[in-house]
C-alpha cells in the first residue's frame, strides 16, 4: 500500500482557526526579522561597512575569478566526497544485513562516524595520516574526512530505504528462480535508491558544508580565498557577507532539487510504502 509524505503520518491539516493563527505569529516573525535586519543595516551604515573602499573590489573580474576558483574546488571536494561516502555507506549497509560478527562491525563504525566531529576527522587526515608514509594532498585531506563523516548518515538512509521496499517485491523475485544476491541488486536495491535520493541530496548539503573546514589543511576552497581575499583588502565583512550569499544559493539550489525529486516521487507513487516487513533477511 503505497502511501503519501512522512508529514501526513506526524500532522493533521490544520483548520481555520490555526491557518488564521500560524499567518498571524509568521507575520510576527517577518515583522520582528526584518526590524532586526535593519537594525544591522544601519549599525553597518553607522560604522562605515558600506563605504567604497570594502566593497569597490568586487567590480573587478579577477575577484570573481578567483572566488570562481575556489568554489569550484568546494563543488569538487562535496561532490568527490559525498560519492566516496555513498560507496561507505553502501558497504556498511550490506554489513547490517549480514551475519552477526559483520552486523555487529558495521553498527559500530556507522555509530562511529555519526558520533566524531568532522573536525576530528581533518585533523586525524592531518596530523596522523602523513607519519604513516602517505602524505595525501589538501584536496583529499578535505575530501576524504569529509566522506568518513557522512557515511554513517549515508548507510541509515539507504537502510531505510531497504527497509522501506515491501517484502513481495523480493519473494517474488524468489519465486522467479532470482538469488538472494541477485534479488537483491536487480530488485530491491534500485527501488530502495529511488525512495532516498531525497535524503541524499540533503547529505550532500552537509556535505558541501562540512568542506568549509578546508581551512584547516590550506586548501584552495572557496573559504580558503575568500581569508586570502580578506588579507590583501582588508575587508572581512563584506567578503565574508558575498561568500556566505554563495553557499547559501548553492544550498538552496540543492534543496530545491530535493524538493522537485520528493514532489515527483510523490506523484509517481514512489514513495515510503506503509508496510516493510521481511525486508531486514536480505543477504
Amino acid at each position: 500500500m503505497r502511501t503519501g509524505n512522512i508529514r501526513d503520518y506526524l500532522y493533521e491539516s490544520p483548520g481555520p482557526r490555526t491557518r488564521k493563527r500560524i499567518r498571524i505569529i509568521t507575520g510576527i516573525a517577518l515583522l520582528g526579522l526584518l526590524a532586526l535586519l535593519g537594525l544591522i543595516v544601519r549599525q553597518f551604515a553607522v560604522t562605515g561597512q558600506f563605504d567604497a573602499k570594502y566593497w569597490y573590489f568586487f567590480a573587478k573580474w579577477t575577484t570573481w575569478r578567483f572566488l570562481g576558483q575556489g568554489l569550484l574546488t568546494t563543488l569538487e571536494a562535496a561532490l568527490t566526497g559525498s560519492a566516496i561516502s555513498f560507496a561507505l555507506g553502501f558497504l556498511l549497509m550490506r554489513g547490517k544485513f549480514q551475519g552477526k560478527l559483520v552486523r555487529g562491525i558495521s553498527t559500530f563504525l556507522i555509530g562511529f562516524t555519526r558520533g566524531v566531529p568532522t573536525l576530528l576527522f581533518i585533523y586525524f587526515f592531518f596530523l596522523v595520516v602523513p607519519k604513516t608514509g602517505w602524505k595525501p594532498s589538501a584536496f583529499w585531506k578535505i575530501t576524504l574526512p569529509c566522506a568518513v563523516s557522512a557515511c554513517g548518515v549515508v548507510a541509515e538512509a539507504l537502510r531505510s530505504g531497504v527497509n522501506a521496499v515491501p517484502a513481495g517485491q523480493r519473494e517474488a523475485a524468489l519465486s522467479l528462480g532470482l538469488s538472494e544476491r541477485r534479488a537483491f541488486y536487480r530488485i530491491v536495491f534500485p527501488q530502495a535508491f529511488r525512495f532516498v535520493i531525497p535524503s541524499l541530496i540533503a547529505e550532500l548539503v552537509i556535505v558541501l558544508k562540512d568542506t568549509t573546514f578546508a581551512y584547516v589543511v590550506s586548501c584552495a576552497d572557496l573559504m580558503q580565498n575568500a581569508k586570502v581575499l580578506i588579507s590583501n583588502y582588508d575587508a572581512m565583512l563584506s567578503i565574508y557577507l558575498v561568500v556566505a550569499v554563495i553557499y547559501i544559493l548553492v544550498n538552496y539550489l540543492l534543496n530545491t532539487l530535493s524538493e522537485r525529486i520528493a514532489g515527483s516521487q510523490r506523484r509517481s507513487g514512489q514513495t515510503i510504502p506503509e508496510t516493510n516487513k521481511g525486508v531486514a533477511a536480505h543477504g
